[in-house]
């Protein structure tokens, strides 16, 4: 119960960040979106790892929430080292896919982070066939198979490169955590 309660305090700390941030955007009328990431741009770099904290209004910074606490929920069947290791893989790769190869926009959000996450909680079932990550698995897929929509572009205020790079950087951070599993 103990390693369970530290998980969440380390899931409430990442989600008392991107409030605070939210309040104080909304009191500085988006003062910290400077620091957001901007595509191939050397002095927005460190959005890679600012960005996920960063959100456009409350309804974005909800369901970004609601999205982290269910997957890493669901990862933290696993142990916390693990999980903050995926977290920070996830995100780090998210952000140089999209500072290489993302448009010129503002690119916030923890979506990235999300998206990675949930493949993620697939893509460990597949490289590690535990009967465990199988069901997590199933359950994702079933329940929110229809995030697969989210990594193609259908609106041009949302990057969609956050969700299709984090996708990918959550199948790769699976291969990298089970490769040494594999026969």
């Amino acid at each position: 119960m103990r390693r369970l309660s530290a998980k969440f305090r380390w899931l409430f700390f990442f989600a008392g960040i991107m409030v605070v941030a939210q309040v104080f955007n909304w009191v500085f009328q988006g003062w910290l979106f400077q620091f957001g990431l901007i595509p191939r741009q050397l002095d927005s770099l460190p959005g890679i790892y600012i960005a996920p904290f960063l959100h456009s209004d409350l309804g974005h910074l909800i369901n970004n929430l609601v999205g982290l606490f269910i997957f890493s929920s669901l990862l933290f069947v696993h142990s916390l080292k693990r999980y903050l290791w995926s977290s920070f893989f996830i995100i780090t790769l998210t952000g140089v896919l999209v500072w290489c190869f993302g448009r010129n926009a503002l690119h916030i959000g923890a979506s990235g982070w999300i998206f990675g996450l949930w493949s993620l909680t697939i893509a460990i079932a597949w490289f590690d066939r535990r009967f465990l990550n199988i069901l997590i698995a199933l359950v994702v897929a079933f329940f929110y198979g229809g995030m697969l929509w989210g990594v193609l572009p259908t609106d041009p205020r949302v990057s969609f490169e956050s969700h299709l790079f984090g996708a990918i950087a959550g199948v790769v951070c699976a291969f990298f955590q089970t490769g040494r599993n594999r026969p």
